[in-house]
């Protein structure tokens, strides 16, 4: 039986430099997910049909994680001396930049004829997450509509972190435990909602084809509900913190990671797309903070893996323009040999991430500097800071502590 002792509380500065890298991981399924709705990769009956059947939660999955992911690390990196102005800045810095370059790249690729005002506006303003139609937060570049939600995040995090941080310790279990039970019933709550339109031909290929938007939307891509999975990865790394966190090691909570998303690809629908994932992905997620804070780490705290965690946040925001880019324009929709799809997909992942890297490197690393700067003469200058709950000691320290966030999910 596994060893159900708390184990000591952990210096909160602790790099998690696994968690870094295991982002990748959750990334690339979400890229695999992806390829698998093109054309050539998507025949149910066909060679392919298997690889579709797998990776068909991935999507799902990834954004789970990353949302979690998301709570866990801003609330590991919160110190007593910031404020939510600058808390703000940074978040946008990293994300909001990435987001415009990535819009346009996928307007000139492929997604020009879709951008409509009522489509194009509230994407460019990452807004598209409160429209539940399907045109909208799925438009123009697709991924970004996880953006949307890490916005609200963002903008709720001080107000969440400061009413977690005074729940007692012996109480932060029933609260995660709360908060978990309830995203497991949002799909139930969901059937109260009039179903409305179901997904049409324009998803022929995916999971989503024939299922209803509104219930999808209220389930998977609205905000608010959306905000659980966040506050729940803020009380995960609070039961970390305050020395709660079991003796539960990362293979066991891999294991229970897997073998639930095993089970997500049997379910209905509507729970498949959080609802099984949920816990074991935020056991998961703590169990690999609690390794990396002892020191131990993991062997996906490598260099490699650590530099492929640090750009998969852009990784994420191209692959999907590529891939649109390769069937709609290119027109693959059919592989003349395994060897075929099995190298498209490699090209294509291949390119993503030379776009990823160069996307970091190129827009998102710079734009964090330049916010640390403005930062810095605003502080020599004396300018006030909107006061309120604290998030991180300084711009430079918080930057680094954060580098394991992820803005981004499917």
């Amino acid at each position: 039986m596994p060893d159900v002792r708390p184990r000591p509380a952990p210096v909160p500065s602790a790099r998690l430099s696994s968690l870094t890298g295991v982002r990748f991981l959750a990334a690339f399924l979400v890229f695999l997910f992806h390829l698998s709705l093109l054309d050539a990769y998507s025949s149910p009956g066909g060679e392919h049909g298997l690889f579709a059947a797998v990776v068909k939660n991935g999507g799902w999955a990834g954004v789970t994680f990353f949302f979690i992911l998301s709570g866990f690390v801003l609330t590991w990196s919160a110190r007593d001396k910031d404020n939510p102005r600058a808390f703000w800045g940074r978040r946008l810095a990293k994300i909001y930049p990435n987001h415009v370059v990535t819009f346009v790249f996928a307007l000139v690729l492929y997604a020009s004829a879709s951008a409509t005002l009522d489509r194009g506006l509230p994407n460019f303003l990452l807004l598209q997450a409160w429209i539940p139609r399907d045109d909208v937060f799925f438009s123009i570049n697709n991924p970004s509509w996880s953006l949307s939600c890490e916005l609200v995040f963002y903008l709720l995090f001080p107000v969440l972190h400061r009413l977690i941080v005074r729940i007692g310790a012996r109480r932060l279990w029933w609260w995660a435990t709360g908060v978990a039970v309830t995203i497991v019933l949002l799909p139930l709550i969901a059937q109260l909602i009039p179903s409305g339109a179901a997904f049409g031909p324009n998803h022929a290929n995916s999971p989503l084809h024939g299922h209803s938007i509104n219930q999808m939307w209220f389930v998977y891509i609205f905000p608010p509900t959306r905000v659980l999975d966040f506050a729940l990865g803020i009380l995960m790394a609070r039961i970390v913190l305050s020395g709660k966190w079991p003796r539960l090691g990362v293979l066991p909570a891999l294991a229970l990671a897997v073998a639930a998303y095993v089970v997500s690809l049997r379910v209905p629908f509507l729970f498949s797309l959080n609802a099984v994932v949920v816990i074991p992905f935020a056991l998961l997620i703590a169990a690999i903070a609690a390794r990396d804070a002892q020191g131990v780490g993991t062997a996906f705290g490598g260099r490699v893996w650590v530099w492929l965690g640090e750009v998969s946040f852009a990784f994420y925001l191209v692959h999907q323009t590529l891939l649109s880019f390769v069937q709609e324009r290119l027109g693959f929709r059919e592989a003349g040999s395994a060897l075929e799809a099995v190298a498209v997909a490699v090209l294509v992942a291949v390119v993503s991430l030379l776009l990823a890297w160069l996307l970091y490197a190129g827009v998102e690393r710079p734009a964090m500097r330049l916010w640390s700067r403005y930062r810095g003469r605003s502080r020599n200058q004396g300018i006030p800071a909107a006061g309120a709950p604290a998030v991180s000691s300084t711009s430079t320290a918080a930057d680094e502590s954060e580098k394991t966030v992820t803005a981004g999910a499917p």
